[in-house]
C-alpha cells in the first residue's frame, strides 16, 4: 500500500496516541487534531502534523479534510469509570457521535477523500450465549450508547455515495495506560471480579496496541463493518481470574446476579455472553493480534503497568531527594 495523506479525529485518546506513530511508521503522512498547544506538541514530537480543529464546526473540518486520501474517526468522549451509571453522564459522547462523526463523512464526500475509518462499538450486539456472533448479527442497543448506530450511519453514508466507508466494531479495550483497566486492577486486587454478570457468559477483548493496528489495516480493506477483537474470546471467569494471576493475587469473588440489574439497560448490556468473531477482518487484512486472547494479554498489560508505577515512583522519590 503505497503512502497515504490521513487526517485523525481523537488522536490524543487512548488508541490515537498508538495510532498516529503507526501510521507513520507505515511510510503514511498524518494531519492529526489535537485540542490543546500541550496535545498538538507531544503529535508533532512524533511527526505529525498537528491541526487545532474544532471538529463540531462543519466548515473548519471541510477545510481541514481538505487534500487528506483517509479520515480516521476515533474521537470519543467516554466518562470515567466512576460516573458511567450517572444520568447525563454519556451526554458530551453522545454529542461527539453524533454530531463530529456527521460532519467527518460530509468533509469525505465533500473534498473527495476515499475512505473514512469510523471506530464504533461491537458490544452492541445481543447476547449470544456461547455461539460466535458476526457482523450481521442482531444488535441491541442500551440508551446510553444508541448514538453509535448514528456515527456507524456517518461512515455508511460515505460508501453510499461512491467512497469507501469502513466501520471497526472494537471488543472491549484494554491496556496499560486505560483508566477502565486501572480499575480493573484495583477490583481484581482487592479480591473482586472487575465484571458484572454470569461468570460463564463470554467476553470479547482486544488489547490496545492490537486495536491500533488494526486501523492501520483498515486502509486496505472493503467497505463495510468489521468486528476487532482477539481470537479467543473467554468467559467472565478466565478473564477476571486470568488478571488476578498476573497480579499475584487470589482468584476474585463475583458479584452476585442482581447487581447488573442496578445498572439499568447499561449494566444489562455489560452482562451480556459475547462471543464475538473477527473472521470477517483477518480474512479482507493481514491483521492478526498479537494477543491473541487475554491469557497473553493481561500478562503483558500487567508487567507494562507494573513498570510504569516503578518508573513513577522512582522519579517521585528522586524529586524528594
Amino acid at each position: 500500500m503505497s503512502g497515504k495523506t490521513v487526517f485523525v479525529a481523537g488522536a490524543t485518546g487512548v488508541i490515537g496516541r498508538r495510532l498516529v506513530p503507526v501510521l507513520l511508521e507505515a511510510g503514511h503522512r498524518v494531519t492529526a487534531v489535537g485540542r490543546t498547544a500541550e496535545k498538538r506538541a507531544r503529535l508533532e514530537e512524533v511527526g505529525a502534523t498537528a491541526a487545532p480543529v474544532d471538529l463540531f464546526d462543519a466548515d473548519a473540518v471541510r477545510r481541514a479534510v481538505r487534500g487528506h486520501d483517509v479520515v480516521v474517526n476515533m474521537a470519543t468522549h467516554i466518562p470515567p469509570s466512576s460516573r458511567i451509571f450517572v444520568p447525563g453522564a454519556w451526554r458530551q459522547n453522545d454529542g461527539v457521535r453524533r454530531r463530529v462523526s456527521a460532519n467527518l463523512a460530509a468533509a469525505v464526500l465533500a473534498t473527495g477523500a476515499e475512505r473514512m475509518i469510523q471506530e464504533s462499538f461491537a458490544p452492541i450486539y445481543e447476547d449470544g450465549g456461547d455461539r460466535w456472533i458476526e457482523e450481521d448479527g442482531p444488535v441491541r442497543t442500551a440508551r446510553y450508547n444508541r448514538s453509535v448506530l448514528d456515527a456507524e450511519a456517518a461512515a455508511e453514508r460515505v460508501t453510499r455515495a461512491g467512497g469507501i466507508g469502513v466501520v471497526l466494531r472494537f471488543s472491549y479495550f484494554y491496556g496499560a495506560d486505560s483508566d477502565s483497566t486501572q480499575d480493573m486492577m484495583r477490583y481484581a486486587r482487592r479480591g473482586r471480579a472487575p465484571v458484572i454478570g454470569s461468570p460463564d457468559a463470554y467476553m470479547s477483548s482486544v488489547a490496545l496496541d492490537d486495536a491500533a493496528r488494526a486501523v492501520v489495516a483498515a486502509l486496505g480493506v472493503p467497505a463495510g463493518r468489521y468486528n476487532v477483537t482477539d481470537d479467543r474470546p473467554v468467559t467472565r471467569r478466565e478473564f477476571a481470574e486470568t488478571l488476578a494471576a498476573a497480579l499475584g493475587a487470589p482468584p476474585p469473588k463475583f458479584f452476585p446476579a442482581w447487581v447488573a440489574a442496578l445498572g439499568g439497560s447499561l449494566g444489562a448490556m455489560l452482562a451480556r455472553s459475547q462471543r464475538i468473531s473477527n473472521a470477517k477482518f483477518e480474512a479482507a487484512s493481514s491483521w492478526r493480534p498479537r494477543y491473541p486472547s487475554v491469557n497473553e494479554g493481561w500478562r503483558a498489560t500487567v508487567s507494562e503497568a507494573m513498570r510504569k508505577d516503578a518508573r513513577s515512583n522512582g522519579s517521585a522519590s528522586m524529586g524528594r531527594r
